[in-house]
């Protein structure tokens, strides 16, 4: 039985020698077992160029192991020092105006400059030779949450190469980018520019490659760090933790592949429920980047959500609720930024398992007993999560879908998908976040919510999933282009038209809009013409008045369904339980605000309950329960707040 991870990024170049052994011994009071070391260190470990001062490092590997405390060893090139910086100007980033940005924060580099990619593997190879036989060396973290991109000389030329290999020749690149619009035809390699700031409107297959570029370039950084720690120690596993936002550009589906395990941070944007739905989302992703193995939330907030505006505390409670939603999902644990809250610096109020007052503190009381629960869930570690219904995600729709140039700047592909997935979220039925282009065979449900990008190969593959008796619910605005962010012609939704059976003539982004079921929708609605299928659900009022909203068309064997607005909650769940009653998803009864997910192992079945709600609820589950140790009945009582994880 594998124990679950549980502590978190731990700094000790921010406080005296005289607080490690203080740190430590909280570390065994609160179970922690696992501390990602040295993120932010390069400064502490190399302050001049070629000086190492790794005898702080040591005594803190000394005392953590110990104390019988792991580390996953991080590589700290996400924070360069000042004096690289100073030595190597032409290496700090460059943005999309043109302004060269200075030394004073984190992620002072651009990742195509030479300097910068040889000190990074010059400190790569420091800490290996080092720490590659120390005992507490558990994993290596290289660098901290790609990301940075930049548009400098540096990344111009290295952006140039990378298009040579992709297109091989001009004339096919100037057709993908469509550059006899606006007279952008180039004639020769070096007049490409990544995209910067410009007059107008940027050519939007030249942004979408731009991140493309972006995405391979960092995962080339990674890999050549991966390379250094491979060859010191080629049995220890290394990772990097993937952060989630729509700046970011790298594609977490094709890195997952490089990684031993794949690691997420994960901060939810909301105050509300949505953080709850949001940790459900954030985790179902990370298992699908993984291909359902189980991967590692690597950082969280201990102590508060911030919704863009302020910061909330957590209530009691809520901190083991999101923990548990993530390890239900399939975390191997549960780690958070950071062990101690630091007393100074731009993150001074982003809390830590240690928060300022201490820890005789609620929160810290909180995490040791969390910390005492998760040995009695090591037996989850290797059972699957059960999902009937996969819903598509692709981070180059995604990014397509940011351009300036839409019909309408309501269109969110990340909302729109999170729509979809809160329907499921909220019945308590499992899902899988997969690539457009995976094999889709073991579903019986698949949703495409907003898909604007697809492949030729990938509409093939959910054509084909349909014909052969698959169920396939897609939403608005999906199928538009392919590949080069081209439109396909022939009426909307162009990839899926057939599939579908309809044909949209054309797009009506409205504020809100009625339907004949007494339905509402938003945002978005559609001219749908039916070309085989049949309507479901028509609009009510408007210039739509009377004509198709929703659809239904038999493929083959199977079913495809199409929606042409943004449905509200209630009008979106009401048509899913629909859909997953013709699929044979089993639809479950829970009482609102109880999270639910089941996993299995051979014969062996578990069912992770949750009550975000505010008052007792009762479920129709019986077995071993892991929490509390004792076989219970169905109805389980579930408190307030409350969690379970039944054996059956």
């Amino acid at each position: 039985m594998t124990d679950l991870y549980f502590g978190g990024d731990y700094n000790p170049e921010q406080w005296p020698p005289e607080v490690w052994k203080d740190d430590v011994a909280l570390m065994r009071q609160a179970g922690v077992n696992l501390v990602t070391l040295g993120v932010f260190a390069w400064s502490s470990l190399e302050p001049e160029p070629g000086r190492y001062e790794f005898g702080w490092l040591d005594q803190v590997m000394d005392l953590l192991h110990d104390g019988g405390v792991q580390v996953d060893l991080a590589t700290p090139t996400a924070s360069p020092p000042p004096w690289f910086s100073l030595r190597h100007p032409d290496a700090l980033p460059v943005n999309a105006s043109g302004v060269r940005l200075t030394h004073g924060s984190r992620d002072t580099y651009c990742a195509c400059a030479p300097a910068y990619r040889e000190a990074a593997a010059g400190i790569a190879t420091a800490l290996a030779e080092r720490y590659a036989k120390h005992p507490a060396l558990a994993m290596w973290h290289v660098h901290n949450e790609y990301g940075t991109s930049c548009h400098c000389d540096h990344a111009a030329a290295a952006f140039r190469r990378w298009l040579r290999g992709r297109y091989g020749d001009l004339d096919r690149l100037n057709a993908a980018w469509t550059t006899a619009f606006w007279s952008q035809g180039y004639a020769d390699w070096e007049e490409i520019q990544p995209p910067r700031a410009t007059q107008y409107l940027v050519n939007p297959t030249q942004a979408l490659d731009f991140r493309r570029f972006w995405s391979d370039e960092l995962l080339d950084a990674f890999r050549e760090q991966k390379a250094i720690l491979r060859s010191f120690t080629p049995d220890v596993p290394i990772t990097t933790n993937f952060v989630f936002g729509g700046w970011v550009p790298v594609n977490q589906a094709r890195w997952a592949a490089e990684v031993d395990l794949v690691a997420i941070d994960h901060y939810p944007g909301s105050a509300d429920l949505g953080a709850e739905e949001q940790t459900a989302f954030g985790a179902d992703l990370a298992r699908g980047w993984a291909g359902g193995r189980s991967w590692l939330l690597m950082e969280q907030a201990a102590g508060a959500v911030n919704d863009g505006h302020r910061m909330h505390a957590k209530e009691p409670g809520r901190m083991t609720r999101h923990s548990l939603s993530h390890i239900a999902r399939g975390s191997r644990g549960a780690l958070f930024f950071q062990w101690r809250a630091s007393r100074g610096g731009a993150e001074m109020f982003h809390s830590g398992m240690v928060p300022h007052v201490g820890a005789d503190s609620r929160r810290f009381r909180e995490l040791a007993e969390f910390g005492a629960m998760l040995p009695r869930l090591a037996e989850l570690e290797g059972s699957e999560v059960e999902a009937d219904v996969a819903i598509l995600w692709d981070a180059e729709a995604w990014w397509a879908l940011q351009a300036t140039h839409l019909p309408s700047s309501d269109l969110d592909y990340l909302a729109a998908v999170q729509a979809a997935h809160r329907q499921f979220w909220a019945a308590g039925i499992g899902v899988d976040l997969v690539d457009p282009g995976a094999d889709l065979s073991s579903y019986k449900l698949v949703v495409v919510p907003g898909l604007y990008l697809v492949s030729d190969q990938a509409a093939a593959s959910i054509a084909r999933y349909v014909e052969g008796g698959g169920h396939l619910l897609v939403t608005y605005f999906s199928g538009i282009v392919n590949e080069d962010a081209q439109i396909r012609l022939g009426g909307y939704p162009g990839a899926f038209s057939e599939v579908l059976g309809v044909r949209v003539e054309e797009f009506h982004p409205v504020a809100a809009v009625g339907l004949a079921s007494g339905g509402r929708g938003r945002l978005w609605s559609e001219h749908v013409n039916l070309a085989g299928a049949d309507a479901v659900d028509r609009y009510a009022g408007g210039v739509l008045d009377g004509m198709p909203a929703i659809t239904r068309n038999a493929y083959g064997e199977g079913v495809a369904w199409y929606v042409s607005t943004q449905l509200e909650d209630e009008a979106y769940g009401a048509l899913v339980g629909q859909v997953m009653q013709g699929s044979g998803v089993e639809r479950i009864e829970l009482p609102a605000g109880v999270e639910m997910v089941r996993r299995r192992a051979g014969e062996s079945a578990w069912t992770v309950l949750i009550n975000h709600g505010e008052v007792e609820a009762a479920v129709l589950v019986s077995g071993f329960e892991l929490l509390s140790g004792t076989a219970v009945e169905s109805p389980l009582k579930l408190a307030a707040g409350g969690q379970a994880v039944v054996r059956a």
